[in-house]
């Protein structure tokens, strides 16, 4: 069996592992309805569509429907 000859300090166990950790850029594309950059397989935040389809309600359709009630 393997036995260490000497006491391995915290930075060298540590940076043996640093590589594992390195943060990457994820990767952008564009959302078909308005344009902004959206995460792969993510609904756009900015209109509330996935895939062409209205998934989620955004605080701009609140704002809308709200003045139309008001009209």
């Amino acid at each position: 069996m393997a036995v260490p000859k000497h006491k391995v300090s915290k930075s060298r166990k540590n940076s043996r592992s640093a590589h594992n950790f390195t943060a990457t850029a994820t990767s952008l594309t564009e959302c078909t309805q308005c344009h902004t950059p959206v995460e792969p397989h993510r609904v756009c935040k900015a209109c509330g569509n996935y895939k062409g389809q209205k998934r989620i309600i955004t605080k701009d359709d609140k704002k809308k429907a709200k003045k139309k009630d008001e009209q």
